[in-house]
């Protein structure tokens, strides 16, 4: 540990375990107060300040129960709503890195899938995971998966199939398949600890649609084939059965079937616009754990 990160350590434990105020720990320390503030956000960033978050409320607490038993998961994460609807993301991934940190070992390797929520999911476990991590990409689409510029501590290593998410046709598909370099990656797949795969909405938020992988004209095309959302871009009906279209046999992406003989899947999803398709996820029994906010756990449940 160099003399800065041991200051950012020292500002850290005195603030949040001792309860001194920025301006004792600065005469403490014979440091500014300005230079305290930035010991503390930068020990945020570097991973050395950590929040737990605690299971302290009843209601969360039966919806996680609720929701395990009526889909017959392993378990539930139930996180508080948040303030804004624009904070949900941010929200699961967060709680779904602390999930993650407190259940991988050293040198554990983790599947991830293509969205934004299990891409915040990385950033945060790049910043926050205590222990190195192999993280392996279970679709194509590489830029998804690569760290953002806030992830300033990059604690994992990146294992990516290195192809596009979709391509040209069903026979472009199948040769990328087939190159080595692409079956190394998904040789890993079933040999990691626990996947973590998002869940995408019908709407025009999806991240599918917002990166330009989709046309608005492929969405209409799936909703009137029954699609009512999806989970490494394989799109599903109500009852989470796959939707045959043309896009299916052309997209880059682990097989649902491989999804459903994977161990620990936890599937990091929530927003009242998700919730019709985290039912169907759950329905066609892909999940192990679900990372939600209860807003979602109430629609699902069927509760107002």
């Amino acid at each position: 540990m160099d003399y800065e990160e041991s200051l950012m350590a020292k500002a850290a434990w005195y603030y949040y375990h001792e309860d001194l105020t920025q301006v004792q720990i600065s005469d403490m320390l014979g440091l500014s107060r300005m230079k305290v503030i930035k010991l503390l956000d930068r020990a945020k960033q570097a991973g050395i300040i950590q929040f737990r978050f605690r299971h302290d409320s009843e209601k969360r607490l039966e919806a996680e129960q609720h929701l395990a038993s009526r889909f017959s998961l392993k378990d539930c994460f139930v996180v508080p709503a948040p303030l804004s609807p624009e904070d949900v993301n941010e929200n699961i991934a967060k709680a779904a890195s602390m999930y993650i940190g407190s259940r991988v070992s050293s040198e554990s390797f983790i599947n991830i899938g293509y969205g934004d929520t299990t891409s915040r999911v990385l950033n945060h476990l790049a910043i926050d995971a205590e222990r190195s991590i192999s993280c392996v990409s279970l679709t194509g689409g590489v830029s998804h998966y690569l760290p953002n510029a806030h992830a300033s501590v990059f604690n994992s290593r990146l294992y990516l199939i290195p192809t596009p998410l979709l391509v040209s046709s069903a026979e472009v598909a199948t040769a990328m398949k087939a190159e080595k370099s692409v079956r190394d990656i998904r040789d890993l797949v079933p040999l990691s600890s626990l996947s973590v795969v998002g869940i995408g909405a019908m709407n025009d938020k999806a991240t599918v649609l917002m990166s330009g992988v989709l046309t608005s004209n492929d969405f209409l095309l799936l909703k009137r084939n029954g699609a009512v959302g999806d989970i490494l871009s394989h799109f599903i009906n109500e009852n989470g059965e796959p939707v045959s279209t043309d896009l299916e046999v052309r997209t880059i992406s682990t097989s649902l079937e491989t999804v459903k003989s994977l161990n620990n899947v936890i599937g990091v999803a929530a927003g009242l616009a998700k919730a019709e398709a985290i039912r169907a996820v759950l329905r066609g029994g892909y999940l192990d754990v679900l990372i939600t906010d209860e807003t979602t756990a109430e629609v699902l449940l069927g509760q107002p």
